[in-house]
Formats: C-alpha cells, sequence, structure tokens
C-alpha cells in the first residue's frame, strides 16, 4: 500500500545541499517513500549508519540517493529494511527508477469496510450480541489495517511520530479500552483515504514524470553503409545524423540539415502555434514533426537534451523546499510531540475533574488522531509541486519553490532591450562614410571585418547585412588580418588591422577615443530620435563611418507590459544602448522608466537601489546582464530553449522568448499564495473545530479520522486546482 504524505517530522537542509563531488554514490529505488513522512523516517535509520556524508531524497520518483565514502551499502539497505520499506539499487547512474505499481486490494478493502460498519451498527443498536462487534472489528482489522499498525509501531521505535505511530497508538488505546468498532472504523477510514489521497498526490507526479515520456526511446540513425538503423536513444552519440518523419516526436536535440517542416514546439516552450523549421534551425527533444520529413545533426546526448534538462531543473526545485514549506515542517517539529503530551496530560488528568478512567483516555484518543498535523503538512508540498508542474507545461522553468512562492512579492520588473523587449534580430537600416577623405579601404570592409569578431547581436547584425554589400569584399580581401581583438562589454570592439588601430561601437566608446560630444550629437541625435542604433567605426580619434541598426520590438512585448501593469507591478527598461533609442523603445513597449548607456556593473547599481525599496525581477539574456539577474529578487532569462546559461543560472527561464508569460508567472505565483493560505487556514480552523468537539465529548474516533483526512484530501485537491493553470501561451 502507497502511504499517506503527511507526518510531523521535519525535513532537513541536506535535501538542497549539493552531493560531494568526490563521493561515491549509492542509488536506491524505494518504492514506499512517497513524501516527508518516509523522509523523515529513513534520515532517523540512516542517521548514525558509519560513512554516509548526505542524503538527496527525490520523492517524484523515489530515489534515494546516498553519498558516502565507503560505507557499507549492504548495511545500508538492513538499515532501510528496518523502516518497513525495501530500496531496490539502481546502479546505473542514468537508470531511471521503476514505475510504482498502482494499489491493490480494494475488494478486500471494500469487504473491510462492510464488517468495520457492521459492528458499529451492531454495536449501538442489537447491544445483545456483544460477541459479534469484535469479530467483526478483528476481522476488518486484519483484512485492511495491520500494514497501517505495522508502520505505526516501526515509526515508534525510531521515534518518529507520524500519522502511523499516532494512528497505531490510537487504535490500540481504543481496542484496550474495549472500543471495537471504533478501531475498526479508524483504521479502515484512514486506510481508505490514504489510497484516495495517494491517487491524487499521483497526479502532481505525473505531471512532471509525463515529461519523461514525451521523447522517443529509439531515434532513426544514419549508418556507415546508407541505411537508416533504430537505435536506442540514449546510444545515438553527438553528431549524428538522425531523420524525423511526418508525425514523429523529435528524439534528441539537433540541427536541421535538409529539409523543411512545422514543429509543435508546445512540450518545451508552451507555445500553441507550430513553427516552420529548416536548415540551420533549431529543434528540441519531445517535439512533435507535424508536416515534412528531415534529417537533422545531433547536438546533445540523450541525458543532456533541453527536455532532459527541465526535467532534471524541476525534479531539483520540487526538492527545494519553499519558505511556507519550512515554516511548517518547522511548527510540525514541535506541535506533534507537543500533541502527545497533551494527550497523555488528558488521560491522567480527566478523572482528577470527576471524569471516568476511560472516558479520559477515549478523549485522549481522539484528541491524538484529530491533532495530527497531516493536512497541514501536505498542503505545501503539494501546491508547490503543482505550481511547478503548471509552469513547466506553459514553457516557463521556475527553479526552486522559492521563486514560485515570492513571486507574488514583485513590485517591480526590469528589462534589457534587446532580445528581450525587441526581436533581438537587429538590422541594417542604412550606412554612411563619415567623410570622403580617406581612401585606403572601404569603411564598410572595415566595418565588416571588425563587426564580424564581435559576439553582440548588433554587431553580428552588421557583419551578416555588410556581407551582401558590394564594397565589403571577404576578409582574405583586406590588406591584414584583424588581430589583438578586444570586445569592450557595453562599448563595442576594438582590432588591429596592419598598423591601424580601429574601433567600433556606441557613442560612449567614440568619446572614449576622443571624438567631440557635441560632433556626435550632430550626427547621432536624428537616428536615436527614431529608435535607431548608431554604430560609429573609427581610428584614433576620427571617425570613419555611420551605421544605423534597428531591432523591432517583439508582438507580444506591448501587451506583457500592459498586463503587469494590470497587475500592478511597474517596468523599468535598463540597457546599454544610447537613452533616444531606448526612450523610443520603451516608449513605444509602455514602459514606466527607461535608462539607457548603461554599463553592465550600472545595471546592477540600479537594480540594488530598487531592491532595497521593493522587491524586483530583472529579465535578460542570462550572459551579459549576470550580474543584474544574480542580484534581483528574482532573475528571469529570455531564449531559455537551448540556452545553457538562461537554464543552469536562472532563477525563472522563459522557454520561447515570449515575454507575455511574465505575467503568466506572476499570475501563478499570486494563486500559488492563495491556495496555501487557504490550505494552511483551513487545516488549522478544522483542528480548532474538533479539538473543541473532543473535549466536548461530542467527536468520536471514527469522527476524527474522518474530519482529518477528509481535510488532507481537500487540501490535496485545492492544491492540484494549479495543474489547470497550464495552457498555451497567449496569442496561441
Amino acid at each position: 500500500m502507497t502511504t499517506s504524505c503527511c507526518g510531523g517530522q521535519p525535513r532537513t537542509d541536506a535535501t538542497e545541499t549539493p552531493l560531494p563531488d568526490d563521493a561515491r554514490t549509492l542509488r536506491l529505488h524505494i518504492a514506499a517513500m512517497d513524501c516527508p513522512t518516509e523522509e523523515a523516517l529513513l534520515r532517523r535509520a540512516l542517521a548514525d549508519e558509519p560513512g554516509i556524508l548526505a542524503l538527496r531524497f527525490d520523492l517524484i520518483r523515489r530515489v534515494l540517493t546516498v553519498a558516502h565514502d565507503g560505507a557499507d551499502e549492504a548495511a545500508i539497505q538492513a538499515r532501510i529494511a528496518t523502516t518497513g520499506m525495501s530500496a531496490e539499487p539502481l546502479n546505473d547512474a542514468t537508470a531511471e527508477a521503476p514505475p510504482t505499481p498502482p494499489a491493490e486490494g480494494w475488494g478486500r478493502l471494500a469487504l473491510a469496510a462492510a464488517l468495520a460498519l457492521a459492528a458499529e451498527l451492531l454495536h449501538w443498536f442489537v447491544p445483545t450480541l456483544g460477541w459479534a462487534p469484535p469479530l467483526l472489528a478483528l476481522a476488518a482489522i486484519g483484512l485492511a489495517g495491520l500494514a497501517t499498525w505495522k508502520k505505526g509501531w516501526i515509526a515508534l521505535r525510531h521515534r518518529s511520530l507520524n500519522i502511523h505511530a499516532l494512528m497505531s497508538v490510537a487504535v490500540t488505546g481504543a481496542l484496550l479500552i474495549g472500543q471495537w468498532a471504533e478501531a475498526a472504523m479508524v483504521l479502515v477510514l484512514f486506510t481508505l483515504a490514504e489510497r484516495i489521497e495517494a491517487r491524487s498526490l499521483g497526479r502532481a507526479r505525473d505531471a512532471i514524470r509525463g515529461l519523461l515520456d514525451l521523447a522517443p526511446a529509439t531515434a532513426r540513425v544514419h549508418q556507415d553503409d546508407g541505411d537508416w538503423q533504430e537505435v536506442a536513444a540514449e546510444m545515438v552519440i553527438i553528431g549524428s545524423r538522425v531523420r524525423v518523419r511526418p508525425g514523429e516526436r523529435v528524439p534528441l536535440d539537433g540541427e536541421i540539415l535538409s529539409g523543411r517542416s512545422a514543429l509543435d514546439e508546445s512540450p518545451i516552450t508552451g507555445e500553441g502555434l507550430p513553427r516552420d523549421k529548416g536548415p540551420g534551425d533549431a529543434v528540441f527533444a519531445g517535439t512533435i514533426n507535424q508536416q515534412g520529413e528531415f534529417d537533422y545533426r545531433t547536438t546533445r546526448r540523450a541525458d543532456d537534451t533541453t527536455l532532459a534538462r527541465i526535467i532534471h531543473a524541476v525534479e531539483e526545485a520540487q526538492a527545494s523546499r519553499a519558505p511556507t514549506q519550512r515554516l511548517v515542517d518547522r511548527f510540525a517539529a514541535i506541535y506533534t510531540p507537543l500533541v502527545f503530551a497533551l494527550a497523555i496530560a488528558t488521560a491522567l488528568a480527566w478523572p482528577l475533574f470527576g471524569g471516568a478512567w476511560l472516558e479520559g483516555i477515549y478523549r485522549a484518543l481522539v484528541l491524538l488522531v484529530i491533532a495530527c498535523p497531516c493536512a497541514l503538512v501536505i498542503s505545501t508540498p503539494v501546491t508547490i509541486v503543482s505550481g511547478l508542474a503548471a509552469a513547466a507545461r506553459s514553457g516557463i522553468l521556475i527553479k526552486g519553490g522559492h521563486f514560485l512562492e515570492q513571486g507574488h512579492r514583485l513590485a517591480w520588473l526590469a528589462f534589457d532591450k534587446t532580445g528581450t523587449l525587441t526581436e533581438g534580430k537587429p538590422r541594417l537600416h542604412h550606412w554612411e562614410a563619415w567623410d570622403s577623405t580617406d581612401r585606403r579601404e572601404s569603411p564598410a570592409r572595415l566595418a565588416w571585418a571588425l563587426a564580424g569578431r564581435s559576439n553582440h547581436p548588433v554587431s553580428r547584425a552588421l557583419a551578416a547585412a555588410l556581407s551582401e554589400e558590394p564594397s565589403a569584399a571577404r576578409s582574405d580581401a583586406l590588406a591584414e588580418t584583424p588581430h589583438g581583438v578586444v570586445e569592450r562589454p557595453g562599448l563595442g570592439v576594438e582590432a588591429s588591422l596592419g598598423e591601424r588601430r580601429l574601433w567600433l561601437g556606441n557613442r560612449r566608446l567614440a568619446v572614449a577615443h576622443g571624438v567631440a560630444a557635441d560632433l556626435l550629437e550632430a550626427r547621432l541625435a536624428p537616428l536615436e530620435a527614431r529608435g535607431q542604433s548608431p554604430l560609429i567605426l573609427g581610428e584614433d580619434d576620427r571617425p570613419l563611418a555611420l551605421f544605423a541598426v534597428s531591432d523591432p520590438l517583439k508582438a507580444g512585448s506591448h501587451e506583457a507590459i500592459a498586463e503587469l501593469h494590470r497587475l500592478g507591478i511597474q517596468t523599468l527598461m535598463l540597457s546599454g544602448d544610447n537613452r533616444h533609442s531606448v526612450a523610443a523603445i520603451a516608449a513605444e513597449a509602455g514602459i514606466d522608466e527607461a535608462r539607457g548607456e548603461l554599463l553592465p556593473e550600472d545595471k546592477l547599481r540600479l537594480i540594488e537601489e530598487k531592491a532595497n525599496q521593493a522587491s524586483i525581477g530583472m529579465v535578460g539574456d542570462g550572459i551579459n546582464d549576470a550580474p543584474a539577474l544574480a542580484r534581483a529578487d528574482i532573475g528571469f532569462a529570455m531564449g531559455g530553449a537551448g540556452s545553457d546559461a538562461a537554464i543552469e543560472t536562472a532563477d525563472v527561464a522563459l522557454m520561447d522568448d515570449d515575454p507575455r508569460k511574465l505575467p503568466r508567472f506572476v499570475a501563478l505565483s499570486r494563486a500559488t499564495r492563495r491556495v496555501l493560505i487557504q490550505n494552511i487556514a483551513f487545516a488549522i480552523a478544522i483542528k480548532v473545530l474538533f479539538l473543541g468537539l473532543a473535549f466536548s465529548g461530542h467527536a468520536t474516533l471514527w469522527m476524527a479520522v474522518f474530519a482529518d483526512m477528509g481535510a488532507s484530501l481537500l487540501v490535496v485537491a485545492n492544491g492540484l486546482k494549479l495543474l489547470r493553470r497550464a495552457a498555451p501561451s497567449p496569442g496561441a
């Protein structure tokens, strides 16, 4: 039977601590390990095992990774066996844990429920058959409750006061004071609630596990003899030629070599509309080929595809506890022992106030059951995992429950310009020679040589455009090959051609080389006022040519900014581009504030200033904006699909460059916060209500179980509502 995801023991920070790089690892699949209840029990069982350095629990796949320095692996498995759980070694580091079989024995449970109900009815309405209720109750317990009872005593032996321990004590006490029917009904209701709860929790788990099934297990690979052969995806090496036919899923990441098609990339980006792809375009594992056949070259192994990294990041995120979850865990660690002590005090003190011993014991047992913090403890992880899964299915990769939960606090969002709010595909609008006195080389040819040595998007666009200019010959037509290349972030690029030291960059780079500011203002201001970004080619302190580059606003940027404003979030643009172009783009997008001509350290300073006033997020490409992304309360990386920097360093990655996912993240974060508050408030209210009923004598054991497990099921169902928030991107 799959156990309930509740209990009062906290998880330690080791869940979130990276495993030592130089340690040996033992990966174990534990089918009965569902949640913090089993995690706490396993931690206690392995606490004093020699040689263990760290433990990592993957509750989604039910995998425990043990880092050790030569510990006895057989002894570790033996320790786990003492908890009533069995561990199956996963020797291959890439091996997937087998799926857990569904719970069996529903017929036995139905029969046990009928017997327990019959015992209850006979106890109340046919008291003359005093022998029948005990027999029926024992039969019901034997059919449905022995597993729970056993787990409870195992937990007590390991000094773990989880729900099974409390339930076992309550049932044992009820039997000892002659409440046979009550004991049977408690165990049957608890077992039934466990089954339903486990099935509900499976939805949140399956939402993430389902990602594993998106990529096909085999790939059609071109062989040396010219044939095509189906090969296991994990055996395909980088650089292999793979063919994908219409209707098939792409097995690995790669780049199209031949053929064209429309691909459904919603599993990766959440974007509902298919995207046309041709030679040179990137394709991602798990996406669906809707039309033509194409061949592509693989660029990543099966365990390193964009899809695999998304799954890994979500799994890491679910292991990282949100602030509310840590608070609830700490509360439960204190609350549960106190309740146990209160129950004992109630049983002992009741006779002192004129009550009967058996009545005092009975009320203490009711108190034990109803006071268990099951619903309280389970509410947070289910809600957070549901939110993470909903976000992943929408193309929003969140790297921890902390960021999902704290997103509701954002008051500001700062944006980089190029590639974030604009298309990130700058185009050369026009160019002109600054003057006609230098005839040694074509300015276009010189600019092409320097731009081709820069990694900045504007420089790449300029190089691509100038390569088609009749006056810009190939690099081998230049007198010298560029050397001594220095790229200056936020300014431009410098390089030497023969004896000439040339530079290509923005206004600030020109001023740094001694060009008069008023001269620049006269030539550049008209371009900047139209939202164009001017680049100047120069030698020493003399400009040679002027290039005007424009980068249009993305189709969804204005809509995203408007939606953020509707959510009460103010917006700020931080760009290294000139202030006039930045102001023009900001006005077009509807940005509240805009700052231009910023170096990376300037962006960092402005983010720090805003962060001291309110919670702020930073949206950028994850590379040039890295300092600001790191300092912001939440860093958002655009272009997560295929970007190592985005997936590995950002707090949140938007998998298809769509800024409209930002208001969706905020809305999901706020919904998650609401559900957390609702669940915690409801769980506490139920406890307070039934504690009052327990002391007044109006609550029975089976009513207490019904209330406690009913509350757990309701908070689980409420948390799972977040899964329905996964939807196609706006405009899809």
